[in-house]
């Protein structure tokens, strides 16, 4: 039950992947340039630097409290946009601003609800929990496209509308779950083998749930078969709840599939707590020395000295798991490369979906917005599942983290230089396709790779710092993008249209030179990454070798 109800939470707060759905409409409504929009679009992302505050609020309130003033600053937030998109009141630009910005930092609230819920029932398998549910934050976007035009699909502005509504009636059905969370027991390593194989059947019909909305999902172009398919979506999201009924037939499952399954030391579990401690403590029991190279020389440690905090040298990381408190965490290199391939890789994918409506309008494909918005959520949706693929293969094909994130962001580039090279429609979907799965990886993989580089305890206050590369990206990108677009709406290469107050540009060069600069800036990514994996293969190998050399119990 818990499980689900993170699920329904994750799949129906990611609003702020559906910006693009109504940002062209709002932005004629109030008359507004593209560089005006942008800063909206900034605010809404400005808003999870605010997402400290969740975590202090779970400190002091029940988690059903959170869940409930998450819901309501969505219901301020997007429902004040919604007034002023139909025209209701008129209120300055930066109210609106600020709406955007309480819009934003309610995600960060439900996203916290999620994880506490994880860290507090799964403990064992805590990190499968998190990486399953967050991936269904990725189809936010296709299931709010089938559900607005399930009911008016001429209406830009109902996504607004939904923003504010469809996150509160999940509360209240979530709610029931919360208040009536199990006691939390040891579970027998029976019951852990159990509920592995619950969760490769929920990354099942995860994966179904996924090809449903990217292949269904374009052919809800009327009101009535949207409706259908909605319908099936919802179907689909309520199946888990039968999952419990796995446990009456056990026996035949055991019998018949869990023999060709071998779930001890089958990595399913990600890098977590339990694993790094275990790995600190059985160094520290053994006391033997420990030689790497690094650089010109040789430098050796003893185990019980890599535990007790010498766990670095040459100001290179040699095993995984030790906490870095926020001071030694600015100070580390190995941290700046990720920041910098974050900043690069999945940063420059969110901005690019928030940009996706005028991109379509400029390259006249207007009416493929929801059909494009719904192609990013599905692909970012099995991106996100696909974080999680590692650690399932991890008995055959055992490969730092890390260099996972480095492949996962050669598709940024190759994606950004074929909409600069190509206009045509093809390229449009392909390259949107490109960018959701990468991006969409990155942002599952990032906790666990946090975890892992700089301790687990501290994950909650390192991934904030890293997650400030978001707004700050989604500034100079957005930015970068609105000045491109509003200088070529005056070129005579062009078309120009008037909007009221505010100016459409037509054609490829509205943002031709924003895909070679974000092009060229997902290459500094890659680049940074793949330094970020060779300065930390080491540490990845040498946690490999303890844990393939200690018998699980």
């Amino acid at each position: 039950m818990i499980l689900v109800a993170t699920i329904w939470i994750q799949a129906f707060t990611g609003t702020n992947f559906d910006f693009s759905a109504y940002s062209s409409s709002l932005k004629s409504v109030m008359g507004i340039s593209q560089v005006q929009l942008n800063y909206l679009a900034v605010a809404s992302d400005f808003g999870k630097a605010f997402g400290w505050s969740s975590g202090v609020a779970a400190m002091w309130c029940p988690l059903w409290g959170v869940l409930f003033m998450a819901a309501g600053m969505g219901g301020v937030g997007y429902g004040g946009q919604w007034l002023v998109s139909r025209g209701v009141v008129e209120v300055p630009y930066g109210v609106v601003f600020l709406l955007c910005l309480l819009a934003g930092c309610s995600i960060c609230w439900f996203n916290t609800v999620c994880f506490v819920l994880c860290n507090r029932n799964f403990s064992t398998n805590r990190a499968l929990a998190i990486s399953l549910t967050v991936s269904f934050n990725g189809v936010s976007a296709a299931l709010y496209a089938l559900a607005a035009n399930s009911i008016n699909p001429s209406s830009d502005s109902l996504y607004l509308f939904l923003n504010a509504v469809i996150p509160l009636i999940t509360s209240c059905a979530a709610l029931i779950p919360i208040i009536r969370q199990p006691a939390l027991e040891p579970l027998p390593p029976e019951a852990v083998q159990h509920d592995n194989l619950i969760f490769i059947l929920l990354n099942v019909l995860a994966v179904i749930t996924g090809f449903y909305l990217l292949f269904l999902s374009s052919a809800g172009t009327t009101q009535m078969s949207a409706s259908i398919l909605f319908g099936g979506a919802i179907s689909l999201l309520v199946l888990p709840f039968f999952i419990p009924g796995i446990v009456y037939a056990r026996k035949w499952f055991k019998q018949t599939i869990n023999s060709s399954f071998r779930f001890e030391r089958s990595g399913f579990i990600l890098v977590d707590d339990a694993d790094l401690e275990l790995h600190k403590e059985l160094s520290m029991r053994e006391g033997s020395t420990l030689s790497l190279l690094h650089g010109n020389g040789s430098i050796t440690w003893t185990k019980s000295e890599l535990c007790c905090g010498s766990v670095i040298g040459n100001d290179q990381l040699v095993m995984l798991g030790e906490e870095h408190p926020a001071w030694f965490l600015l100070q580390r290199l190995d941290f700046w490369l990720y920041y910098v391939a974050y900043f690069c890789g999945g940063t420059i994918g969110l901005v690019f979906s928030n940009n996706l409506g005028q991109i379509a309008q400029s390259l006249g494909n207007s009416s493929q917005t929801t059909t494009l918005i719904t192609l990013y959520s599905s692909f970012s949706f099995f991106g996100r599942l696909l974080s999680a693929a590692p650690d399932y293969i991890r008995t055959k094909i055992y490969f730092a983290r890390t260099g996972w994130l480095a492949i996962a962001l050669i598709p940024t580039p190759i994606a950004f230089f074929l909409l600069a090279g190509s206009g045509s429609s093809v390229a449009l979907h392909t390259g949107t396709a490109l960018i959701g799965l990468s991006s969409g990886f990155i942002f599952a993989a990032a906790v666990s790779i946090t975890s892992e580089l700089f301790g687990p305890k501290s994950v909650g206050v390192n991934h904030n710092i890293l997650i400030t590369n978001i707004p700050i990206g989604s500034f100079l990108y957005g930015l970068l993008a609105a000045v491109v677009y509003d200088a070529n709406t005056s070129t005579s290469d062009g078309i120009i249209e008037m909007t009221t107050d505010s100016m459409v540009c037509y054609g490829r060069n509205c943002y031709f030179l924003t895909f070679v600069w974000w092009g060229c800036t997902s290459l500094v990514g890659l680049a940074s990454s793949i330094l970020l994996f060779m300065r930390t293969r080491p540490a990845y190998d040498t946690f490999e070798r303890g844990r393939l050399a200690t018998p699980l119990d």
